[in-house]
């Protein structure tokens, strides 16, 4: 068995997998050697690389790896609406058909608002460890601040990770309203597991977008978009100054693999004991967008 590899929950499916990673030898070289290691902190994750490789996959060009990306990958191109694709981002930000993806909408559910795979914590403290050989996750240092982060500490905590591979787009659990939203300067380094082994501070180094978010059945919301290598750029398509609804589109990601933190006040809502079981075992569990993935408990 290959140590490298990455076993991940598959909900919908109720089975273990091994995750086919896009570019897996060249992050466990650029992660796992010395000179990847200068090589990515010197100049790979610095963001001007990853916009100008981002600004590649928007143009025609790179409209070539389309299909051949399709194929080794077994994207189920018919859960999502059709191209034409111009370019490899106009297939990166795909959407799905028309109730491909309904989201949970009884109240007191909280619904999934990535498709992605998925740790869950009851609660974050001061430093919470994350079950990826040392990565640390921390409030303040993902937010920016121990003030900003302060009504979080204590609160349940949902990071959702998004491969190449996956939709791209993310969106609101509830209705509610934006309270606040920044944007935090920082590195580019890959959120892929295989990355995390060798450098346990990446959430909170890497370039982030942080939203406070009120919501009608969740209490408030830090909602943190994290970029990562390659990531041309993180997109809000929903303005700041409007109220949003449960499902509506929040923003998307162009190419590259992502993450997006959720964290909440103590005592508010709780993650269903299924992702916290696969958490506690050092496995990410697979989510479909939409579906209930915590539930309110006031």
């Amino acid at each position: 068995m290959n140590e490298d590899q990455i076993f991940i929950w598959n909900r919908r499916e109720s089975r273990e997998e091994v995750e086919q990673v896009y570019g897996d030898a060249w992050i466990r070289w650029l992660y796992g050697t010395s000179m990847g290691q200068i090589l990515t902190d010197q100049v790979l994750s610095k963001v001007y690389l990853s916009r100008l490789y981002g600004s590649y996959q928007s143009t025609r060009w790179s409209g070539r790896k389309v299909l051949p990306f399709i194929k080794k990958f077994k994207i189920p191109m018919q859960e999502f609406q059709k191209g034409p694709f111009q370019s490899f981002n106009d297939f990166f930000i795909r959407k799905f058909k028309a109730g491909a993806r309904p989201f949970a909408q009884d109240a007191p559910d909280f619904p999934a608002f990535s498709e992605a795979r998925y740790f869950a914590y009851e609660k974050i403290d001061a430093i919470s460890r994350l079950p990826v050989k040392g990565s640390r996750l921390s409030a303040s240092a993902l937010m920016g601040g121990a003030e900003r982060a302060q009504p979080f500490v204590g609160g349940p905590v949902l990071v959702a990770r998004l491969c190449p591979t996956d939709y791209h787009r993310f969106h609101f659990p509830d209705d509610g309203e934006i309270l606040e939203s920044y944007s935090l300067p920082g590195h580019l380094h890959s959120v892929n597991p295989l990355a995390l082994q060798y450098k346990e501070d990446i959430f909170a180094t890497n370039e982030r977008h942080v939203s406070l978010l009120q919501t009608r059945n969740f209490g408030k919301l830090a909602y943190i978009e994290v970029g990562a290598l390659c990531v041309g750029k993180i997109v809000q398509t929903h303005s700041k100054n409007k109220e949003f609804r449960r499902g509506a589109q929040k923003g998307y990601f162009l190419f590259g693999g992502s993450t997006v933190i959720v964290l909440g006040e103590p005592g508010k809502w709780a993650p269903d004991l299924d992702l916290l079981n696969q958490t506690s075992q050092g496995r990410e569990t697979l989510v479909r967008l939409g579906e209930r993935i915590a539930r309110r408990l006031l």
